[in-house]
Parts: structure tokens; C-alpha cells; sequence
């Protein structure tokens, strides 16, 4: 309970509307109000501090405070603090911003188009896919499939591609036109006895079932994240994204691949993509792009994509999409920056140095009585709360057990996410392997708090 009017708390909860919040609850509570950020660490309007387990929303890569971002920004406004790109307009920054995203694309792209978040980022992919298919005669091929639990964004068209209830229901989600196929999640939904192979082929199959019942002709692209974030953490099985493009190859479906979490060395490569060998059509980035520090995102396309875009719009006699912030040279010189310290870390390399200790970490937790699946990949993990060990039967969502633990990791000066039940852990990449051994520290004292209160049977 908000018990001082004069606070940021109570301020907030007469000012705001928040994003994914309890109106009322924090109407009733206020929110925690964060004051400064350092390295991996936040403060709160208190003085309290918080390792941020989460890198704010999965984003700030080079943690808090980077002088040299900073000063990126500020040299740019001084230089030119706002540009566009309409009517065959440019500047540098985004000029030089394309070509470092083409160079390191994990396939070969032709184009890149800027917008300011990854929901705009999925919106544009999906206009550009319906716009292409217009291009080539194919008016009918625009039906767009996601996968149950994935998440790609809040705007009209990319929360009808996100296929989590919360993100439709009293919305009026999804729009027609898209569709749902399997959550790829092997620890859930596998049947006895089947292997991560078997699994990953049965994924494909019903997928292709579902192509095939909607008809080939109506089906324009496919769009997953290599590891779904928001949907849990959820690691993709043996195989699954090869047998995946093979269906999407046999019926001409593009691959749209949301980078948007993954993008940047976060599983320990500098894409996704590359780690589990996806080949994308079209590749949505943002969050790591900046570190977070400025909104901006990237959607960039292949060739196959580009040539029938650029052969309409010479039709019509102009691309009729862009947002006035499109390519905006202060967030472009930031990511410019941003790219050349990734560059001077040697990135991938660090993640991949450092994605032991993280990985090892959150599987020592394994062991603990209300811990079930332990997973992760680079420096993502996950570890699910259960009920019961031996069955993996989940707790009942009115319990709320996965925000009690959130309650308990603040009060030992962490912030993590559930994701229902599965608490997610995406720490600034340059953590380092003391903080990461306090990081956890913390979650287990929090772990041991729950299990305590829930021992209570309050």
C-alpha cells in the first residue's frame, strides 16, 4: 500500500498507465521506482540496489551507465539532432548504421529498413511480406503463422502474431490472417518416449499439416524467435529449426526470424540465428541494437524480399510506410557505438567465456525442492517453479507463487522475471563471473523465502 502521497510510488499511481500492469493493483501499491543504474547494478528512489538480472527488458547489453553511449548521443545531437528518410532523404548515421547490420547478417540481406521498437520492427516485416506478395501476383499468399507462446511484439499485427492470451484477450485479437502452430517446449509437451529429434519432427509435421489445410497458396511467412523469451525461455529442441525450413521451403513460405531478443551475442553467437542454424528471409532486430539506451530497431531483408518491394513502389511511385523516427541519427550513432564496443569486447567470444558460469549456475538450483526444468543457452536461463518434483505438476496460478518469489528476490536486492512460473534470467553481457555468483546467491535466498511461506499453506 502507497502510504505517502508526496512519493514518486504514490505519483506514479495517480500519473500512469503502465504496460503490462495491474491497473488497479497499482493504483493500490505504486511501482518500484528505479532512480540510477551502474554496470549490472539499479537504484531505487530509496537508495536501494538491485543486480538486474534482466538487463532491464533483455536489452541493456553493456549494463548501465556507458559513458561512451552517452557521449555517442550527445555528439550527434550537436551535429544533427533530427533527420528523416522520406521522399529520398538521408543522413550518415544510418547510412553507416545499414551497412555495419548488412556486413554481420548471419545470411546474406539486401536492405535494411529502421523503425523504434520490435513490435514496429514485426509490423513493418509483416506489411513488407503482404506488400511483396501483391508484387509478385500472389494477392491470396498473406496468411501469416506464429507459434503458440511466442512473442513478437503489442502493435496490431504483431500481437496477433504473438500467440500468448494476455496479449489478445479485450483486444479483439488476433486479426485474420494469422495463425498458431506448436509451442515448441520438449520438457512439456513431448510424448513418452519420444526423442528431441522425434519431437522436433512431429513440430514440423503439424506444421506443414496446417500449410497444407489452409492452402500453400494463401501461406506468405513464417516468423519464430530462436529462443522464445517472452514464452519462457524455451530452447529449441534437437533439430527443430532444419526440419522447420524444410517445410517452409517445400511451399514457399518465408522465414521471418525475430532477432529481437536474441540478436547481439546473447546466445552466444552474434545471432540466433546462428546458433541454431536458421536462414532467414527477413530479420527483425532492436533491444541489443542500442543497448538499450535509445528506441530503435532494424528489419533487415534478402534480395528475393527486396527486388518485387522495390519494383511496386516504382509502380505506385512510392513505398507508403516509414514513422517519422525511422533511422533517427541520434538513435543510429548510438547503435554505432554500441556496435563498436561489441566489436572491442570481441563479444561473441566473451559470451561464450562467461556462459558457463551462468549456465552452471542456474543448473545447480536443480536440486532445490520447488525447482522442476533448469535451461538455457549463452547467457539466457530459465528455471521452473513446480509443485511436485517427480511429476513436474505446476503450482495453480491463483496461488501466485512465480510473483511471491519476484516479492522475495527485491527484498534481497534482485530483479528477475516470471514468466509464469518461469523465471527468467538475461543479465547486461558484461556481467562478470563474481556477479553472476551474487546474482544467484540472492535467487536462492529468495527461493528458500518461498519455500518457507509456502510450507505455511498461507
Amino acid at each position: 500500500m502507497v502510504t505517502n502521497p508526496n512519493s514518486y510510488a504514490a505519483r506514479d499511481s495517480a500519473a500512469l498507465l503502465h504496460p503490462y500492469t495491474n491497473a488497479i493493483a497499482n493504483e493500490n501499491d505504486g511501482s518500484l521506482v528505479i532512480a540510477r543504474g551502474n554496470g549490472v547494478y539499479v537504484t531505487d528512489d530509496t537508495g536501494k540496489d538491485y543486480i538486474e538480472g534482466m538487463s532491464g527488458l533483455w536489452c541493456t547489453a553493456l549494463g548501465f551507465g556507458n559513458e561512451r553511449l552517452a557521449e555517442a548521443a550527445a555528439r550527434q545531437i550537436r551535429d544533427l539532432s533530427f533527420y528523416h528518410g522520406f521522399n529520398q532523404k538521408s543522413h550518415t548515421p544510418q547510412i553507416e548504421l545499414a551497412e555495419r547490420l548488412l556486413a554481420i547478417a548471419p545470411h546474406s540481406m539486401s536492405k535494411v529498413f529502421f523503425a523504434n521498437s520490435g513490435s514496429e520492427a514485426n509490423d513493418t516485416a509483416f506489411k513488407l511480406v503482404w506488400y511483396r506478395s501483391n508484387a509478385i501476383g500472389k494477392p491470396e499468399k498473406k496468411k501469416i503463422i506464429g507459434r503458440v507462446k511466442g512473442y513478437h511484439g503489442v502493435t496490431v499485427a504483431a500481437a496477433s502474431a504473438t500467440g500468448t492470451p494476455i496479449n489478445h484477450q479485450a483486444f479483439d485479437l488476433p486479426i485474420d490472417g494469422f495463425l498458431h502452430t506448436d509451442c515448441p517446449h520438449y520438457a512439456r509437451e513431448a510424448e513418452p518416449g519420444e526423442s528431441e529429434e522425434q519431437y522436433s519432427e512431429r513440430c514440423a509435421s503439424n506444421l506443414n499439416t496446417l500449410i497444407e489445410q489452409e492452402g500453400p497458396e494463401t501461406v506468405a511467412a513464417f516468423i519464430a524467435e530462436p529462443v522464445m523469451g517472452a514464452g519462457g525461455v524455451l530452447i529449441p529442441p534437437a533439430g527443430y529449426f532444419e526440419k522447420i525450413q524444410v517445410v517452409l521451403d517445400r511451399h514457399d513460405v518465408l522465414m521471418i526470424a525475430d532477432e529481437v531478443i536474441c540478436g547481439f551475442g546473447r546466445t552466444g553467437n552474434m545471432w540466433g540465428s546462428e546458433t541454431y542454424n536458421i536462414k532467414p528471409d527477413i530479420i527483425t532486430c532492436a533491444k541489443a541494437l542500442s543497448s538499450g539506451y535509445i528506441p530503435i530497431s532494424a528489419i533487415l531483408i534478402n534480395d528475393a524480399v527486396y527486388q518485387p518491394i522495390a519494383e511496386q513502389s516504382a509502380e505506385i511511385g512510392a513505398l507508403g510506410h516509414g514513422f517519422t523516427y525511422s533511422g533517427h541519427p541520434v538513435a543510429a550513432a548510438v547503435a554505432l557505438e554500441t556496435l563498436d564496443i561489441y566489436e572491442e569486447l570481441d563479444l561473441v567470444t566473451m559470451v561464450q567465456e562467461k556462459a558457463p558460469f551462468l549456465q552452471n549456475g542456474i543448473r545447480a538450483f536443480a536440486d532445490h525442492p520447488l525447482v522442476g526444468d533448469t535451461d538455457g543457452v549463452g547467457l539466457l536461463a530459465v528455471a521452473e517453479l513446480v509443485a511436485n518434483k517427480q511429476t513436474g505438476e505446476s503450482f495453480p496460478a491463483e496461488r501466485r507463487v512465480g510473483p511471491y518469489l519476484l516479492d522475495c528476490t527485491l527484498n534481497h536486492g534482485l530483479i528477475v522475471r516470471a514468466l509464469g512460473d518461469r523465471i527468467a534470467f538475461s543479465p547486461p553481457l558484461v556481467i562478470n563471473q563474481s556477479e553472476i555468483a551474487e546474482m544467484f546467491d540472492r535467487f536462492g535466498k529468495a527461493l528458500d523465502d518461498t519455500a518457507k511461506w509456502l510450507k505455511t499453506g498461507i
